[in-house]
């Protein structure tokens, strides 16, 4: 087993979640309010599984939704 991480203070693994999780808050969570922890579970589920991934054209991709890189070869 090799370990993923970098060095104590080198936190470069984590940059792309804290960059997703930074965009899931800007245009998801900031913008509604959730009556239960089932309706904030519900929303995060579609907004990963249908808008982020299916949806949402990224300028990473080309353009493309991560869907669509990940499905063109």
């Amino acid at each position: 087993m090799t370990q993923s991480m970098s060095r104590a203070g080198n936190p470069y693994d984590n940059a792309p979640m804290e960059r997703f999780y930074n965009t899931m808050k800007t245009e998801f969570i900031y913008h509604y309010t959730f009556e239960t922890d089932e309706d904030l579970n519900q929303g995060v589920y579609e907004y990963v599984f249908d808008w982020y991934n299916h949806r949402r054209p990224h300028t990473f991709n080309g353009g493309r939704t991560p869907f669509e890189a990940r499905h063109s070869n």
